[in-house]
């Protein structure tokens, strides 16, 4: 099989050998680890996003608790005598029932008291009563309901409907709960309305499309404007999502491809639920992940198209070059000995047209010798048989031409360097470890095999203005620490500490256990910072925000040290011009902080 490809590949033309060698080699690797790369990074954005809105959710969640259960507590604090006595008497005149609500201030303060609470109602059957938005006289309307009716059920508890207001006339999220006065043997129904602005306020927050919806699907506030008073049937939401109480869905919603998160609300002691609803588009989020996808692919096209043109175009100087020397052989090899080939350059064609000229001005002078000796008929005899020994030389000659052309060929494609193998290597595998990183904790030894394989890497570069010495602990080398977190550092230190300095530098990096702490230093010897360069460094790290011409990768450094270990273990500098710098950082020592 191999001698067979090896015979198709011999009859293949030089230039198309090259541009397959391109494309095999350079575009289709890439091609393959661009796709593979796109699909992660699209996969990365999901997850991030469902991660996010899981975190949307919890805190909508949070919020939405608290301000029903500001209703939940103020309804059992209403629960008292005064209540009893206003509703349960026997009034005798107007006078003494608007004497009574004046004196009655339970609601008002509660209202006052408390933002969260837009209104109050109690409806309780009491001829002698005036209704005054706070006390109401059910009229038949109100007792068929299908709210009023559960209130009055027995054991039917607390219970959250969206209600219309008779004041306002507008829907509100409502604590509805019966409210039994044992002394008199009577009941009313207390509805308390939650702030709707608060409520939407909350909901207003988030990026991501989100509501509260009721048992009846209705939904009750949400972040997208027109979508308050319907029904999810009304939106088109799919029938089979509706139903669910919790968990995470893939649907169809306004024609796009989405993710659908719920999760319920269970009001303290209540007889009903509600359930918050996040959604958000798959295109949206993957947005970013399909753009880069789209420029990567117009990169690597772009960059095989100028790879072809320039393989055709240098394999057309080294054919038209070699075609000469061919047909130059071929007029040898019919017996013309008076050519001289004239072919520029040193490389190895070169040679072999200087080698190929001497060859062949050698001959002449055979040829001439010959010819002065056939003068001599007593000579004639043996340098005959000399001139055919030389013309069988002169027939060999060409077919090694051309077996030594074949030769440097295969010898060019197959000759290699050790030590730029050894780089490549080193390369490879530094490539192949940033790509694993994750979200997980990698294991301090292996973060210095990282820092390793760079260090090599930039040694081969600068060769002898380059040296570094690593030293671990054995106790720390099994450590948990977050992935790419000492590279960035002795990368930087490589990159602003010797790219100026001619004499180069050495780059020591350090960890050791000092009591409960791990401490890592990465010192060098380049051409350090001033106190206020340390110091406008050290705001850099600090903002809260990108700035224009931040050193992200420190920054990045800096905060996941933070919000991994806290705020007490981000980079520290110490640096002085001419002498160097060291960046310093600790991390808890602990067996839970083991991967």
């Amino acid at each position: 099989m191999f001698q067979m490809f090896s015979h198709l590949l011999n009859n293949v033309k030089l230039r198309t050998k090259l541009i397959l060698s391109c494309i095999v080699v350079v575009f289709i690797p890439i091609l393959i680890i661009g796709v593979f790369l796109t699909n992660e990074l699209r996969n990365m954005a999901l997850d991030n996003a469902m991660e996010q809105t899981h975190t949307n959710v919890q805190r909508v969640k949070a919020r939405t608790t608290e301000l029903m259960n500001v209703a939940y507590d103020s309804a059992y604090r209403l629960e008292n005598s005064r209540l009893e006595a206003v509703t349960n008497r026997r009034y005798e005149s107007t006078y003494e029932v608007v004497k009574a609500y004046r004196e009655y201030t339970d609601f008002n303060e509660i209202r006052q008291q408390h933002d969260e609470v837009a209104n109050i109602r109690f409806y309780m059957e009491n001829p002698t009563m005036l209704n005054n938005w706070d006390f109401i006289q059910p009229d038949k309307s109100i007792k068929d309901s299908a709210w009023y009716k559960k209130a009055l059920s027995p054991g039917s508890g607390v219970n959250w409907y969206f209600l219309e207001d008779e004041r306002d006339k507008r829907n509100y999220l409502s604590l509805v709960r019966e409210i039994n006065f044992s002394s008199n043997n009577t009941s009313g129904v207390l509805v308390i309305t939650l702030n709707m602005t608060m409520l939407n306020s909350i909901l207003n927050q988030e990026s991501f499309e989100t509501m509260i919806v009721d048992e009846e699907n209705r939904i009750v506030a949400a972040n997208r404007i027109g979508r308050t008073g319907k029904t999810l049937q009304e939106i088109d939401f799919e029938q089979g999502i509706t139903e669910e109480k919790s968990g995470m869905y893939s649907a169809d919603i306004d024609g796009q491809a989405s993710r659908v998160l719920i999760d319920a609300i269970v009001p303290e002691a209540s007889g009903n639920t509600l359930r918050i609803i996040s959604v958000f588009s798959v295109d949206t989020i993957v947005a970013d992940a399909n753009r880069i996808n789209s420029l990567a692919l117009t990169v690597i096209s772009v960059s095989l198209i100028i790879a072809i043109f320039l393989i055709i175009g240098v394999s057309t100087i080294i054919t038209k070059r070699m075609l000469r020397l061919s047909k130059h052989i071929t007029k040898v090899a019919t017996g013309k000995l008076d050519i001289v080939m004239q072919i520029d350059g040193k490389d190895e064609i070169g040679q072999l047209s200087r080698q190929f000229n001497s060859m062949v001005a050698s001959i002449n002078d055979l040829v001439e010798e010959v010819q002065e000796t056939n003068k001599m008929k007593s000579l004639l005899e043996s340098k005959q048989n000399e001139i055919k020994l030389k013309m069988m030389a002169s027939q060999i000659n060409p077919h090694f031409l051309f077996n030594a052309l074949e030769s440097i060929r295969m010898k060019a494609h197959l000759k290699g360097e050790k030590e730029i193998s050894q780089v490549v290597r080193l390369l490879g595998k530094l490539m192949r470890r940033s790509i694993e990183v994750t979200q997980r904790m990698t294991h301090l030894a292996d973060e210095m095999d990282i820092v390793r394989c760079y260090l090599d890497i930039q040694k081969f570069r600068y060769e002898d203005r380059l040296s570094y010495e690593l030293h671990v602990d054995p106790a720390v080398e099994r450590v948990s620490i977050p992935p790419l977190i000492i590279q960035p550092l002795v990368e930087n230190a490589v990159i602003h500490g010797f790219e100026n300095k001619m004499e180069g530098g050495k780059v020591t990096v350090r960890a050791a256990r000092e009591g409960d702490y791990v401490r890592i230093d990465v010192i060098d010897n380049g051409a350090g910072m001033t106190r206020e360069k340390i110091d406008k460094l050290t705001e850099h790290l600090n903002e809260t925000e990108d700035a224009e011409n931040n050193r992200i990768g420190l920054r990045n450094v800096h905060l996941r040290l933070q919000l991994t270990y806290g705020p007490e273990h981000g980079l520290q500098y110490e640096s002085e011009p001419g002498i160097g710098t060291k960046v310093s950082f600790t991390l808890p020592f602990g067996e839970d902080l083991y991967v």
